[in-house]
Formats: structure tokens, C-alpha cells, sequence
């Protein structure tokens, strides 16, 4: 809500918002004037009669009324027809509740609603109408005054008769306020500048208040209460409305009086009329005055209260038409002016209109614009303006044919996308605007003619000049050379130019031809044949549409080539990007699909990736960079390199996102990316998700169900303030995991609750398909249901899609053994005795002696540079995995060990042994672990392959 609204703004949007909260007929905002007023003023009002609010404008505190009862009790209060006293009549099937505008001192006011049934508020519609008052008052408090003018010096000191008669020979009024009885003493100048007479002015400060003028009564009573509560000076500068009529300005400063204990118990001093100062400030400036258009302010009589330099010229000078009536000049000929100038101020709305001065040949336009004071009249010479606007519609109207001929034309060609597009175009529209009844358009490659597309000619025509040098075909080359279309009206004529064409001439079968050259700034594009059945004569408008249409043909070509070429690139550079195809890995069995946007290049920042990991643990990641073209493209490409990067680096997948969301901070404000980073881990099958911004997974169970994990909701990457949170979720052996960007479940026609409703709905339909064998046919099988329901092809799409489907697998017990050690020079031994034997229990007795060595260094390792407790684990599956655990987060290196050096070659011997060796940490400590390959011929152990 605009903070800058004034006084009667706030308490109005107040009033509009309880009524409608309420369901009530109307509502009113009072106010209690300054301290120790014993009224409350009407302020504001909002859908009620004015017959119904004449009864309400003053409420004395002292009545049973609900706004009395409010202000004095500092609470809601609630009245229905006879059970207030003194309470001002309201209909007799209708409430009135009331709550307190509270202030630093007590209620400084009252918000009502006018209810339409005599039954109470609930509990819920009092508390919203209390919240609206308490918004209002603090509205109220901070509302804007108008700017106050600055007071001229002051005069000589005066005193007694003298004081007073000059004050009121400059009509400056003075007045003098009994704060306890409401009484409100003005001389007979202060009682004038109110527009009463003084036998009429009645004494009561409520008086007074419903002369000032609505919008300020709000902030001037705040203002006297305020110069009362803190017994200092008040000082304002308000508009009143005077019984004779219209709007004053009127300056008001007084001071206030204190009794014999301290109190304040009246306020003096004095009032003048500032009405000339504002208005001679608020409408003179020098902008205004100098402007070129003519510029006349009237008041609502129609007198003129200022005009300008140039509307003063247009007028006339001679007829001194200040105050006069505007359209009582002699040199105001324009009909209507009063009626219309009426009508603008009494329906509030700006008019426009011409006035045409046949005598001068002038023509000014003229715009009435209602204000408070009456009607802004600019007027603006249009004489020349509108002779242009002539002359334009003239030749407007004489190129519409030409126009209409080949708008369509036009058209067509602008939202042709490639060649093949723009051939069939020229095809449809060019042989029927002209009858021609054939057409060849020919591309140059490499100096060479080739035909892109033919209508109404022999293939054995077309061969006449297909791969011919356009410098061998005179009539192409003439084209080119003159950059203007040849016309050829007969065979006849055709024999005459071109005497060594008469081959091309009889399989052609035409009669008449017109050769279009196809050109573009810096090179040519190739041409244009249109073949008619009949001799010809072409006309200069012929002529010319045909010139024009070359031109536009010849722009469509080179768009559309250009178009094909990047689009060509475009999708090299997303294939490149994305994975050729998908890693075959023990703990997953994987299928993808990628779906462009239909728009622009077919290019985005959607992508999808499975990294595998130590422990035959896999990451699966999708993500999406927001937006779709070649720059996402790119960024997507850059992302996923990250990723890889960090997966590495057995990096957590919160810290992954921790510095992904770092880089795309780093690519600027208007980057920002999603992704979810999905860690599997077969040998728990625990899944640890970690999302930024991007839609859960979906979770598809062996019997059929489907869940969508909740994930924690972090802001997507670009936007997000670290830490990233994670979920783990436990994940069914051989259930399905699901991930999938926006793209593929929202669209303009389709939110993405319901689209992921329609997912699930998809997947379970596709796994009783496939009868729950989800093996890596099935897997495309599912693909291609969920792409080709979801986004059929022949739906145009604004969003590109990915999806990637993968089947979990988990460990065989059997295929993993474990074992804890103590934290002394024993462990080795028992780490070599307990491989020998689960190897030999294994089948790999080969191994042994090699798996032995590499356990015993990692467990000497641990024992000497770090802490426990210690676990060794031995994984199989298609390879022999070695994993050796620890308490310490010291990351092991290999370092150059010397030739006198005992020791440091341990790290070297694992790294030599083993197909490949890392680290990496867990919440406990560290693993540092081992591969090495097993015989090809061995089986896998994982359960999906069993």
C-alpha cells in the first residue's frame, strides 16, 4: 500500500476494504477533532445516500450510539435500530459496528460499517474491521499535509483599536477557542472569510469544522490536537468551503493557553485569506506562461481566471477577456464550446475537438480538461499537422491495392522459418497473384544453379539449368548482373534475346516468363522463374510488384538459410552438450529424453546427467537454466561441467550446490538455474537428494505406487542463501526414480500440480504396461509414454523438457563384507587375514595376495596418521572395491619418497596396484578406497542383474 496516501485516501481504502470484509451497505469514518471535544466529525463516507449521512456529520459523545460508545469505551462496539439512545436513525433491518481509530492518548476516532442484517459480526469480521482501524490510524498519523506558503514579514507592532482595525481593513480575522465547552469565539473579518455573515455564525467549533473542506479536515484536526497535547503553536494552511460557494484557501496560526494547573484551556490567534497567493502561485509559472499552445483557465461559470501569452494573442488582447465568460467573446466563434466545456466539468472526463477558422484557413485543436477549480482549455494549432494527415490519407488510399495484393504475400514470407517454408510460400501465393502457372527457384552453391523447390515445370526443364554456371544461362545472368527482373512477353521475343536457348525454351511449355533476381547486399542469392500460359504484356504496377516482391523473396531465402545454419550449429552445440548416451552402471539402469522448445532455436538450458561415483554410488543430476536459446545452452554446458567437476571430488551434494549456486551468482542478476542432485547409494539404498528450486522426484514403487518425496524448499541457484538442506529418502529395491524439469509438467494450459498428477498417472499406466520388467527397453518404453502424452508433437511447446528415467539396484549381502578393527599395529594382520578369506570365499583367490597389499597400506595408513575407529569393506561387483574407514579428515597424498627414505611409498604401491583410488569424507570421517578390475568373465553380483 502506497505509503504517501493521504489522510481521507487511507481512511476511503480502509472503509472499501471493512465493508467488503463485512458484507456491508456502507461505512463511515469520524474523527474526534482536537483534545477535549466532546463531537465526533464525519469525515468520509463510502456507499451511502447523503439523506442517510446529514444525520451522522456531528455525534455527540455522550449517546448510546456504537462510534460514541467505541471512542469512550476504546473498544469494538455494535448497535441495531432502538437499542442506542441518542443514536441517529438507520434502516430497520441493518447494524452499525463500530471500531476505535486508536491515538498516543486515546481513540482520536471511529471506523463503521453499516451492516445489511441486524445480526452481530463474528468474532473474525471484528478483529478485520479493528486491523482496518488501526491501519487507518497509523495512515492517519503519518499522512501528508499540503505544502504551507511562506508567511511575509511582520508588520509594525499595533495594539488595541488600532490592532483591530487594521486587521480587519486586510480581512485577517481573529478567533479564540474555549477547549472545554466547544465554544469558538471569531471576529466579525474571521466569521466574513468563512463566507458567513457574522448575525449567522453560531459560536460551536462543530461549525467550523464542517466548513473545512473534507480532504484536509482529517490532518487539520490531527494537527489541533497535536498543538494541544504538546501546548505548543498551531499552524496551518487549509481550504474551506464557504456557505456562498467554491473552495478558499485560508491561513490559520493561534497558540495555546494554559489554566492555573498547567492545563490547556483555550487556543487564540488568527486567520487570513490565502486564496489569491495559492492560486496566483499554482498557476503562473513561466513554463505556462511562455508555452507555444494556448492555455485558458476557467472557473465553473465559465469566466476566465488566467490564459496565457498565445491564447491572450488568439483571443484578442482588445477584448480584455479576464473575467469574462469565455464563449460571450466576439472572437470565440466555436459551436458548442458551452455546452461542451459543461459537459467535460459534470462528467469529469477530458473532450477533444477540432475548430476549424475558415477565414484565417487556420485549424486549432482544443482540449477541455475538468480540474477542481473549473475547466483547463489547451488549445494547439493543428493547421499544418492536419494537411499532412490529409495528404498521407490520399496516397494511403492509393497504394491500398497494391498494398492488399501482396500483403498477404508478405506475410507469409515474414513467418516462414526455413527454406522449405518460404519455396512452398512463394509456390502458393506468387503463381496465383500474378496466374502464372509455373515457378522454379533456383540457390547458387559454389557458382553453381541448384533447384530448392518447382511448381508447373518438367523435371526435364529444371535439369536445363540445374548445376549450370549462372554466367551460361543468359536470362539468369542478365538478372543478376542488372539487379532488376526480366521480362520476356513471347517466344517470340525469347528467341530474339536469347537465340542459344531454344532447348530450354521447348521443355519449359510457357509462354511468357518473368526471371526474378534473388539478391542480398553482399552476395547473390540465386532466382526466381515464373512461367505464364499465354503471350503477356507486363504493366508498370506488374512491374513494380514484381520488383518488390524479389526483394522480399530474396530477404525470406536468406533469413531462412541463416535460420537453418544456426539452428544446424545450435543443435550440434546441444547434442555436444548433453551425454551422447548414458553409462552402463551396476547401481542403475538409466533411459533420457530431451525435448527443445518448438520456438526460436530448439535449444536450452534443460539437462540431465549420470556421474558415476567410488562405491559403485551414482549421482544423478537434472537441471534447469532459465530460458531457452543458445547463451542458455551454453551455461547449461558450463553447469554441467561443474558438476562433474565437484562429483569428483566426492563432494556432498550440499556443498555441490553450494558452489554451483556460486557460480551462477557470478554470470550476473539475470541468471538463474535449478537442479536437483540426486546421491544412490546401492549398498544402503539410501537416496540424498538436495534441490535448488526444482520440482521432487517421482518415486515409482516395484507394486505400482508412486510417491514424490517432499524436498526442503531451497531457492533456485542464482537466488539461494547457503546452506543447501538434503532429505534422504530409502528407495524400494528396483524401484523407479523420476526426475524431470518444468518444462515437462507446466505449461500455459496446465499448472504443475495438476502436471505432476498427470506423471503419476502416466507412469503407473506404462508399469502395468510393462508388467513392472523395467529392463532398458521398458525404460525407453516409459520414456516415450510420459514425452509423448505429456508434450505430443504436435503441441507447440515454449519451454524445453527433460527426463530421466533410472531403476535402482541394491547390493547382494552376500557381495559385501565388513569388518571393525582395533586402533593398534594388529589391525593390518587382521585386515590381510580376513580379505584372504572372504576372497577365497568369493572365487577370487587371484586377487588375494594384491587386495592384501593394498588393504594392509590403508590400514597402516590409518593407524599411523590417523584415528579410528577403523572398518574395512570389501564390495564385488564388477569390480573388487576395497574401502577402508576412519575417524580422521586428513586427506592422504602421494609424495615423492627419496632413496633413503623409509617410508611414503605406501600411497604409491595402493595407486599402482589399484584400476583407480580416491577419498572421500563422511559425516564420521573419511573412506579411502580401491578398484581393482575382475576377471570379464566374471558375473555381476548386483540384484538387478541377477
Amino acid at each position: 500500500m502506497d505509503e504517501k496516501l493521504t489522510a481521507t485516501e487511507a481512511l476511503r481504502v480502509a472503509l472499501h476494504h471493512a465493508v467488503a470484509e463485512l458484507g456491508g451497505l456502507g461505512g463511515m469514518a469520524h474523527l474526534t477533532g482536537p483534545a477535549g471535544g466532546r463531537t465526533l466529525h464525519l469525515v468520509v463516507s463510502t456507499g451511502l445516500s447523503r439523506t442517510f449521512t446529514q444525520a451522522w456529520e456531528n455525534v455527540k459523545l455522550d449517546t448510546a450510539s456504537a462510534p460514541a460508545r467505541a471512542v469512550l469505551h476504546d473498544a469494538f462496539a455494535w448497535s441495531y435500530p432502538g437499542c442506542g439512545r441518542g443514536s441517529p436513525p438507520y434502516p430497520g433491518d441493518a447494524g452499525l459496528a463500530s471500531a476505535p481509530l486508536p491515538g498516543p492518548d486515546g481513540p482520536i476516532g471511529v471506523l463503521s460499517v453499516l451492516t445489511a442484517s441486524p445480526t452481530e459480526p463474528t468474532a473474525a469480521e471484528k478483529a478485520f474491521l479493528q486491523a482496518a482501524a488501526r491501519w487507518a490510524a497509523a495512515r492517519l498519523r503519518a499522512a501528508p499535509q499540503p505544502p504551507a506558503v511562506v508567511a511575509r514579514g511582520a508588520s509594525p507592532a499595533l495594539s488595541g483599536a488600532q490592532l483591530q482595525q487594521a486587521l480587519n481593513t486586510i480581512m485577517v480575522g481573529t478567533w479564540e477557542w474555549d477547549i472545554r465547552t466547544g465554544d469558538l469565539l471569531c471576529s466579525d473579518a474571521a466569521v466574513r472569510i468563512f463566507g458567513v455573515e457574522p448575525d449567522d455564525y453560531d459560536g460551536r467549533v462543530e461549525t467550523w469544522a464542517g466548513m473545512v473542506y473534507h480532504e484536509d479536515l482529517p490532518w487539520v484536526l490531527a494537527a489541533l490536537d497535536e498543538s494541544i497535547r504538546r501546548k505548543g503553536v498551531f499552524n496551518a494552511e487549509y481550504r474551506i468551503c464557504p456557505a456562498n460557494g467554491g473552495i478558499r484557501w485560508v491561513q490559520a496560526r493561534g497558540r495555546v493557553l494554559l489554566d492555573e494547573q498547567g492545563e490547556a484551556a483555550h487556543l487564540v490567534g488568527t486567520l487570513w485569506d490565502t486564496t489569491q497567493a495559492r492560486v496566483a502561485l499554482d498557476r503562473v509559472g513561466r513554463a505556462l506562461w511562455h508555452m507555444s499552445d494556448g492555455f485558458v483557465a476557467l472557473d465553473h461559470d465559465g469566466r476566465i481566471t488566467f490564459l496565457n501569452l498565445e491564447a491572450e494573442r488568439l483571443i484578442g488582447p482588445e477584448h480584455h477577456p479576464l473575467g469574462r465568460v469565455l464563449w460571450e467573446l466576439p472572437t470565440v466563434t466555436a459551436p458548442g464550446l458551452e455546452r461542451r466545456c459543461r459537459r467535460a466539468a459534470d462528467d469529469g472526463q477530458p473532450a477533444d475537438f477540432d475548430i476549424q477558422q475558415s477565414e484565417a484557413g487556420r485549424c486549432y485543436h482544443v482540449r477541455l480538461v475538468p480540474v477542481p477549480e473549473g475547466v483547463a482549455v489547451f488549445i494547439t494549432d493543428v493547421t499544418e499537422k492536419r494537411a499532412g494527415e490529409a495528404e498521407q490519407a490520399a496516397a494511403a488510399r492509393a497504394a491500398a491495392e497494391r498494398a492488399t495484393r501482396i500483403g498477404e504475400l508478405t506475410g507469409k514470407l515474414a513467418s516462414a522459418v526455413t527454406i522449405r517454408d518460404v519455396v512452398n510460400v512463394t509456390a502458393d501465393r506468387l503463381s496465383s497473384l500474378f496466374d502464372a502457372t509455373g515457378l522454379i527457384v533456383y540457390r547458387i552453391e559454389n557458382d553453381r544453379l541448384i533447384s530448392i523447390g518447382s511448381v508447373g515445370y518438367s523435371q526435364a526443364c529444371i535439369d536445363c539449368v540445374q548445376a549450370e554456371d549462372p554466367a551460361t544461362i543468359p536470362p539468369v545472368s542478365q538478372a543478376l548482373e542488372s539487379r532488376a527482373p526480366v521480362f520476356i512477353r513471347s517466344p517470340e521475343e525469347y528467341l530474339r534475346l536469347f537465340p542459344g536457348m531454344a532447348d530450354i525454351l521447348a521443355a519449359s511449355g510457357k509462354q511468357a516468363w518473368a526471371i526474378l533476381p534473388l539478391l542480398a547486399p553482399d552476395h547473390r542469392i540465386g532466382c526466381c522463374i515464373l512461367g505464364f500460359p499465354r503471350p503477356r504484356r507486363f504493366t508498370d504496377e506488374e512491374s513494380t510488384l514484381l520488383n518488390a516482391v524479389s526483394g522480399l523473396l530474396a530477404h525470406a531465402l536468406e533469413r531462412a538459410r541463416l535460420y537453418e545454419a544456426e539452428h544446424a550449429r545450435a543443435q550440434m552445440l546441444q547434442r555436444e552438450l548433453l551425454p551422447r548416451e548414458l553409462p552402463s552402471l551396476p547401481a542403475v539402469t538409466a533411459a533420457a529424453r530431451y525435448l527443445p522448445a518448438v520456438t526460436e532455436m530448439e535449444v536450452g538450458g534443460d539437462w540431465y546427467d549420470i556421474i558415476p561415483l567410488s562405491s559403485d554410488r551414482v549421482a544423478l543430476v537434472i537441471g534447469d537454466v532459465m530460458g531457452h536459446g543458445v547463451p542458455e545452452a551454453v551455461t547449461m554446458g558450463r553447469l554441467r561441467t561443474a558438476v562433474h567437476t565437484l562429483a569428483d571430488l566426492e563432494l556432498p551434494p550440499e556443498e555441490i550446490l553450494f558452489h554451483l549456486n556460486d557460480l551462477v551468482s557470478k554470470l550476473g542478476d539475470d541468471w538463474y538455474a535449478t537442479c536437483l542432485y540426486a546421491l544412490y547409494d546401492p549398498t544402503t539404498r539410501v537416496c540424498t537428494l538436495a534441490g535448488a528450486g526444482h520440482p521432487p522426484p517421482a518415486v515409482l514403487h516395484p507394486d505400482g505406487g508412486i510417491t514424490f518425496p517432499h524436498l526442503p524448499a531451497n531457492p533456485p541457484l542464482g537466488a539461494a542463501q547457503p546452506p543447501f538442506e538434503t532429505v534422504d529418502v530409502p528407495l524400494p529395491e528396483e524401484a523407479l526414480l523420476v526426475l524431470y524439469t518444468d518444462g515437462l509438467v507446466e505449461s500455459a494450459e496446465s499448472d504443475m500440480d495438476s502436471g505432476t498428477a498427470r506423471l503419476a498417472a502416466i507412469l503407473k499406466d506404462g508399469w502395468r504396461r510393462i508388467d513392472g520388467h523395467a529392463g532398458e527397453a521398458e525404460l525407453e518404453f516409459l520414456c516415450d509414454a510420459v514425452t509423448g502424452t505429456l508434450l505430443p508433437v504436435d503441441l507447440p511447446t515454449a519451454d524445453d523438457a527433460a527426463l530421466l528415467i533410472a531403476r535402482v539396484h541394491a547390493y547382494d549381502p552376500r557381495d559385501m563384507a565388513a569388518w571393525h578393527l582395533p586402533e593398534d599395529p594388529r589391525a593390518a594382520g587382521l585386515a590381510r587375514k580376513h580379505v584372504r578369506e572372504q576372497l577365497s570365499a568369493w572365487g577370487l583367490d587371484d586377487l588375494a595376495m594384491t587386495t592384501e597389499l593394498v588393504a594392509s597400506e590403508l590400514i597402516g595408513n590409518v593407524v599411523r596418521h590417523a584415528k579410528g575407529p577403523i572398518l574395512l569393506r570389501l564390495l564385488r561387483s564388477r569390480s573388487l572395491i576395497c574401502e577402508v574407514y576412519d575417524g580422521s579428515l586428513t586427506t592422504p597424498r602421494i609424495r615423492r619418497a627419496s632413496e633413503t627414505d623409509e617410508g611414503g611409498r605406501g600411497l604409491q604401491l595402493v595407486a599402482a596396484l589399484s584400476q583407480r583410488w580416491g577419498t572421500r569424507y563422511t559425516s564420521e570421517g573419511k573412506c579411502i578406497w580401491a578398484e581393482q578390475p575382475l576377471d570379464a568373465a566374471a558375473p555381476a553380483t548386483l540384484h538387478a542383474a541377477a
